[in-house]
């Protein structure tokens, strides 16, 4: 979700990629609630945070979004990275019925995008 906002709202200033601890399946929920504000990432693919480490990519900001015991695993990105951290809601540990566990994926994407447009006001 995150990456999906930076990149609509920071267009010409970022652009983001996003990756996890462990790559996987993206959650269908969260495909669902992107789309039902205009966003598609239904084609987005996973991503191992190690992979853009062994390939050296250079950034300018690495932001987590895991919970902090989770963040600590990540790599120390080369260069002069800002390293931020975000706490969030993992969609993937949201309990309760479809119904709620819309809700919460909701609120959580709300709050990213939130986020991401304070943040995008202060970058240089």
């Amino acid at each position: 979700m995150a990456e999906a906002f930076a990149n609509k709202y920071g267009e010409g200033k970022v652009f983001a990629e996003s990756a996890g601890l462990e790559p996987g399946v993206l959650n269908p929920l969260v495909i669902e609630v992107m789309k039902e504000i205009g966003i598609d990432i239904f084609r987005n693919q996973t991503k191992s945070v190690f992979d853009f480490y062994k390939q050296g990519k250079l950034y300018n900001y690495v932001i987590t979004m895991c919970d902090e015991a989770q963040s600590e695993r990540c790599p120390i990105f080369p260069g002069q990275a800002t390293k931020l951290h975000w706490g969030f809601e993992d969609p993937a540990a949201v309990k309760g019925d479809y119904e709620e566990k819309l809700a919460k994926i909701r609120l959580t994407r709300n709050q990213i995008e939130k986020r991401i447009k304070d943040w995008l006001k202060n970058i240089k």
